[in-house]
């Protein structure tokens, strides 16, 4: 008997019980397109912070103090008189520019609109460019404002439509914490990374946001600027060198009052995050397969059962044990791969849409993964009902009601 008689064979065996076939494919389906939209949305979510760590640039890097105190002898303030000393090329010839900043969260007030924005910022217009804030619309504050503390704010995206809606805000004045602001310019939109909302902020001069919110003292943070990106390491052991000598830190030492984070190292430990939480999903998923799988064993034990009397009278007839094994592992196969078909399908309509706030991606070793996994659920979960019907004696099968 020829391969293509066999299947032909396989084929009908399919067809004789659609119901049943057709709840085993659906049960695989379930499985594959769980499996394909459980990963896509773990790395949907992988790309979703590599996208908005890129956004804030790969020459940034983000000092941060208040760690390492107590008897050390340590300072553990990030001061102006620091900001300085890191703005001095000569101590710092790969660093472009040095933010401090300062940060809030506040409520924002127009006419008898509010919004509570994530974040008030205080710090320098070298800023913009460092964390890659393009102003979109109306202009940044200069060096003049900040000298004249002027009480100018540029607007994220999301804070902007929040408190404004269609009204154009560049030129608008609005309350923060009691004191009037003019809204000089709106931030480009960022994105947001399915855990925070980049654009939900305000921006204005340092010495504003200090004297009307936060008060005069040690600043949150410092965000430098390397010259570029390959400066970086360089960039980040000059700041070292400065900021040990400012908070007397002395040489060896095991611990430090501060932080330097690049964002090279946010992006591998967000991404380790990401991936795990992915594999994780996959894993969740999987089982649905396992559990189709099972499902093939019984229907194909029920239709061996079902068609005992026909194996009996093939068997007489001549058909070798192969042939039968044959038949009835491709049928396994068939079902499995319809319904991997059908659910690779709907996993790809089904990533058009977001989940959770996240957009996913679907990618192809995924996808040719999941069908594979289909063709060896097939097999091995076929095999025991296959050998047992090859496996029939034709007297026992002929006799069997």
């Amino acid at each position: 008997m020829s391969v293509f008689e066999i299947f032909g064979f396989a084929l009908r065996g399919v067809a004789a019980n659609k119901l049943r076939s057709g709840l085993t494919v659906l049960g695989i389906l379930i499985g594959v397109a769980a499996v394909i939209l459980l990963v896509a949305v773990g790395n949907g979510s992988a790309k979703q912070v590599e996208d908005s760590l890129a956004a804030l640039g790969t020459n940034t890097l983000t000092v941060q103090g208040g760690r390492g105190g107590g008897n050390t002898g340590y300072r553990t303030d990030l001061t102006l008189d620091i900001v300085k000393a890191l703005q001095d090329k000569e101590s710092a010839p790969d660093v472009k520019s040095v933010s401090p900043v300062v940060s809030s969260a506040q409520t924002l007030t127009f006419g008898d609109a509010s919004y509570d924005v994530n974040s008030v910022i205080g710090t320098y217009p070298s800023y913009f460019e460092a964390s890659n804030s393009v102003v979109a619309t109306g202009s940044g504050f200069t060096e003049e404002d900040v000298d004249q503390a002027a009480r100018v704010v540029v607007l994220g995206p999301t804070t902007a439509e929040e408190l404004f809606g269609t009204v154009d805000p560049v030129g608008q004045r609005i309350g923060i914490a009691g004191q009037i602001y003019s809204v000089i310019g709106v931030l480009a939109k960022k994105g947001s990374t399915g855990f925070n909302d980049p654009d939900d902020v305000a921006i204005a001069p340092l010495p504003a946001v200090q004297r009307s919110l936060t008060g005069y003292g040690p600043v949150s943070s410092i965000t430098v600027e390397a010259v570029n990106a390959d400066a970086v390491a360089a960039a980040k052991a000059e700041i070292t060198a400065i900021l040990n000598a400012k908070m007397h830190v002395a040489d060896g030492a095991s611990s430090t009052p501060y932080q330097i984070r690049d964002a090279s190292q946010l992006l591998e430990t967000r991404t380790a995050t990401a991936e795990t939480f992915t594999v994780l999903l996959g894993a969740v998923a999987g089982i649905s397969l396992v559990v189709g799988g099972i499902g093939i064993t019984n229907i194909m034990m029920v239709s061996v059962t079902e068609r005992t009397r026909e194996i009996g009278i093939r068997k007489a007839l001549g058909a070798p044990r192969r042939v039968i094994l044959t038949q009835f592992l491709i049928e396994a196969t068939l079902l499995s791969l319809a319904g991997g078909g059908l659910g690779v399908a709907a996993a790809l309509i089904g990533a058009n849409f977001e989940i959770v706030g996240i957009k996913p991606v679907v990618m192809p070793d995924s996808v040719v993964l999941a069908l594979g996994v289909c063709v060896a659920i097939g097999l091995f979960f076929g095999s025991y009902p296959a050998s047992r019907a090859a496996g029939l004696r034709p007297i026992d099968a002929l006799r069997y009601e």
